[in-house]
């Protein structure tokens, strides 16, 4: 069965896509820390990153050090923080979390609420760094 994750990549479930290559795929955290935080996903399906084939880890790695780059200018932050947990969902992911302090990468914090509108304007923003 596939995860929530390749739905999304496969276009099956919408999402508010920052970043595509051909291993990889960045979206909008539906349910943000922050205000850009954006999830970096492998297209294959391995449940836990360190899991992943070392060529595969490095080009998700890669991936995501492009997108925070676009991140960190587009939303003027201090920093782009970086979390794995992968608890939620089988399907290896990168956290990368737009703040302007330590406090922001708390996952127990209440998450920020955007409308459509605004996850819109937001993956625009990032993207258009990129």
């Amino acid at each position: 069965m596939a995860t929530i994750f390749s739905k999304i990549i496969n276009g099956e479930i919408p999402s508010y896509k920052i970043a595509e290559d051909e291993q990889n795929y960045a979206f909008l955290d539906i349910n943000p820390l922050a205000k850009g935080h954006t999830l970096c996903v492998p297209k294959i399906e391995t449940d836990y990153l360190f899991d992943l084939d070392p060529d595969r880890l490095a080009s998700l790695t890669k991936f995501a050090q492009r997108v925070a780059k676009a991140q960190k200018e587009a939303l003027d932050c201090k920093r782009v923080g970086v979390a794995v947990l992968g608890f939620d969902v089988p399907h290896a992911h990168i956290h990368l979390v737009p703040m302007d302090s330590e406090a922001t990468l708390n996952f127990k914090n209440e998450r920020v609420h955007l409308s459509e509108q605004e996850f819109k304007q937001i993956a625009e923003s990032i993207a258009s760094k990129l």
